[in-house]
């Protein structure tokens, strides 16, 4: 197994704690409209004062890099806000999110970002290295959205990778949707949320430099079809949001479902929720709490 993150470059990222980024944005209908077609949802037409809902944030405070800023996987070249973590592969690893107040359709927003710990572990095929983000989102009356973000880097694919052992998804559950995540949801979530990462639309370079078998579905993806079967059922707005991705989901030339399923509590104050994919294993866990 080769190190590739020694003790000084370590360190060197490490510096990176602390740093912060603050974006401003305006939170407009048409992404809102795109993101309910995406879904599949009837909503109403949002106009000004529409009630965002969770995670739909996600549309706004877009990265914007240049073209000549794009590094071989789709992303920006590492550095800038983000450490140059010299690991290839870049995975949206889970987050937590609590809502103080709602965001709405005609909101000015302000986006403070902190890098909370870059932190390293060994891990069987290899280094990890996680990036702990936190996010805090105003609007002009004051803080609305605290959210965790965590990312993790980890080496490239080889034959002699060890495999995880997989965990088999529970099969009852009072709230179950199937869909299929095909090559357009994903490019038409890509494209809503600007992300240019290849291994979610270019099956040439996922299976040939990545390893992966097809086409990943994105995490916050899965995220915000587990929230979207909430909205589904209940009508009570998510306070807080917990989540965390076990195993990739893959779009693949055989048509392969997700399932994304929900068990809400007696009291239905909370709501576990999780993703499986074709073979029934178990993708995603996340638990969410109801006003």
């Amino acid at each position: 197994m080769t190190q590739t993150i020694d003790i000084p470059t370590l360190a060197h990222l490490q510096s990176w704690q602390g740093k912060r980024e603050v974006l401003d944005d305006l939170i407009t209908p048409a992404p809102v409209r795109a993101l309910s077609a995406t879904l599949d949802r009837d909503d109403p037409l949002p106009k000004e004062g529409t009630e965002l809902p969770a995670l739909w944030h996600w549309l706004f405070f877009l990265p914007h890099h240049r073209q000549s800023e794009i590094g071989p996987d789709g992303h920006a070249q590492r550095g800038g806000f983000l450490p140059p973590v010299p690991l290839p592969r870049r995975m949206w690893a889970g987050g937590r999110l609590h809502w103080h107040a709602p965001l709405r359709v005609g909101d000015r927003v302000k986006r403070i970002s902190t890098i909370e710990s870059v932190t390293h572990k060994s891990g069987r095929s290899g280094d990890l290295l996680f990036v702990l983000v936190k996010h805090e989102v105003h609007n002009l009356r004051g803080l609305c959205l605290t959210e965790e973000h965590d990312i993790v880097y980890r080496p490239a694919a080889k034959p002699t990778d060890p495999v995880a052992t997989p965990l088999p998804a529970e099969k009852q559950a009072a709230w179950q949707r199937d869909l299929l995540p095909d090559d357009v949801l994903l490019f038409r979530y890509s494209a809503l949320t600007f992300n240019g990462h290849r291994i979610h639309y270019d099956r040439k370079y996922v299976t040939g430099v990545e390893g992966y078998p097809g086409l990943v579905v994105h995490g916050p993806l899965i995220a915000t079809l587990l929230v979207d079967l909430v909205r589904r059922h209940s009508e009570r707005p998510i306070r807080r949001f917990d989540f965390k991705a076990l195993r990739p989901t893959f779009e693949c030339a055989d048509h392969r479902l997700l399932r994304v399923s929900g068990q809400p509590s007696a009291d239905g104050s909370r709501v576990q929720l999780w993703a499986q994919d074709h073979e029934a294993w178990l993708t995603m866990q996340a638990t969410a709490e109801l006003a």
